[in-house]
Order: structure tokens, then C-alpha cells, then sequence
């Protein structure tokens, strides 16, 4: 691992980094951290998205957490595959014919985790010992991070939701055993309710808690952030 960048504000360090080909950012408190935070970003965004650096800020300086974020493939610094183009512009051509997307979006999430669980394993080798840790992805982030969470043991405890088993794997959901907190929206214009919840149903965990918040899927409110932020502390904290 090679940072390639450092500043420092209100109590948070955050460096750039490079892992092989993986495009990253830690943010760490200006005390040891207790625990780490892995964030996966939702579609389209990338490792410095204004929802993942707030999430950073706020499990740095108020819990002491260390924080990292990736660029997923094909996203943020990160270039696309002949693969991922493909898919993409039959997408964008289903999209625009006013077809459905969803079968070309769920074969790339699909190939999008294949590749990106052996790339957080990897960035948690190279972090080395930070504490416990925890995962924090909706959307994109809970279709790529449902297998990591599975198969990891490191991760501890997770926040998940904002997508359904049309786009995610309910496979991936049912070897989860940590406890998790879903979140989803009753009026999500992009993942049905129905399936929403049942891959909610479908997760393994004796522990899970949904939250179910009325709006679009971009209109989660900001006390959810605080909770899932409250969840991850009670739970990494008390590993810690």
C-alpha cells in the first residue's frame, strides 16, 4: 500500500492511497483508532462521494473509528473493462427504448463483486490491525458488499439496504451472521418494496433491524445516518 496524499482538519487525517490497482482513502482520528469502517459507495459515485466522506467524518472525530473507501471497478479513478462497457451500453440502449435495465444492472453487480471482495480483503490485509471492523454500503454498496460481509470474518457488524434480490444476491444475504441494519425506502422508485424486503428476510443474521423510512431512494433522512452511526459504535465499540 502506497499513500500518494495527506491533510488533516477537525480532528480527521485523511490519506490517498494505492493498492496494486485500487484507488483508495483512509481517514483516520489524531488518536489510535479503535476500530475500522469499511464504506462502500453507491453507483455512479466513488471513494470521496459526499455521503462517504460525511459517513468518514463523523465515525473518525466522534468515535475514533478508522475509516476506508474504495473505488469500485469501473467507478470514480478506476477505468472500465470491454466488459463493463457492454454492459453499460446495452443498459443505457434498454433504458432510452424504454425497456428494463434491471436483468443488465444485476449482471454487473454481479461481475462488479466478483472482483471487488478480494479487493476489500486485500486493502484490510495491507491496513493491518485497526480494531474491529465494520461495513457500511447501500445501493451499489449493499449488492458489492452482501458477498464481502459474507465472506469475511473480520466484519463485525453492517449497514446495508437500498437494494432488493433483483439486483443483489439473496445467496450472499443468507451466509451474513453478524448483525446488520437495512435500511430501505416505502417508495424507492429504483428497487421494489417487495424485494427490498425480502432480501432483508433473506439475511442470515440473528441480529437485524429494518429501517423503513417513506421516500424516494435518494431521501433516506439524516437521523438514519446518526442511528446506523450509534448501531456501528455499539457494536465495534464494544469489541473494541
Amino acid at each position: 500500500m502506497r499513500f500518494t496524499s495527506l491533510t488533516s482538519a477537525d480532528g480527521v487525517t485523511e490519506r490517498s492511497f494505492t493498492l496494486d490497482d485500487i484507488p483508495g482513502v483512509l481517514w483516520t482520528p489524531h488518536t489510535e483508532p479503535t476500530a475500522l469502517v469499511l464504506v462502500g459507495h453507491g453507483g455512479g459515485q466513488h471513494k470521496r462521494a459526499p455521503g462517504v466522506a460525511a459517513r468518514a467524518a463523523r465515525l473518525a472525530a466522534g468515535h475514533g473509528f478508522a475509516v476506508a473507501a474504495i473505488d469500485a471497478p469501473a467507478h470514480g479513478d478506476r477505468p472500465r473493462s470491454a466488459e463493463h462497457e457492454r454492459i453499460i451500453t446495452e443498459m443505457r440502449s434498454r433504458m432510452a427504448g424504454g425497456g428494463d435495465p434491471v436483468p443488465l444492472l444485476a449482471e454487473l453487480h454481479t461481475l462488479l463483486a466478483a472482483q471487488t471482495v478480494p479487493e476489500w480483503r486485500s486493502v484490510l490485509d495491507a491496513l493491518g490491525d485497526l480494531g474491529p471492523v465494520g461495513y457500511w454500503g447501500v445501493s451499489l454498496g449493499c449488492a458489492l458488499g452482501l458477498p464481502l460481509v459474507a465472506a469475511e470474518p473480520r466484519i463485525r457488524a453492517a449497514v446495508l439496504g437500498l437494494s432488493g434480490t433483483s439486483l443483489a444476491s439473496a445467496e450472499a444475504a443468507a451466509g451474513i451472521t453478524v448483525p446488520v441494519r437495512f435500511l430501505v425506502q416505502w417508495d424507492d422508485e429504483r428497487v421494489p418494496r417487495q424485494e427490498a424486503l425480502a432480501l432483508f428476510d433473506a439475511l442470515g443474521s440473528a441480529e437485524k433491524t429494518l429501517h423503513a423510512n417513506p421516500g424516494k431512494h435518494e431521501d433516506v433522512p439524516g437521523f438514519e445516518a446518526d442511528s446506523a452511526v450509534r448501531f456501528l459504535a455499539g457494536h465495534l465499540g464494544r469489541l473494541g
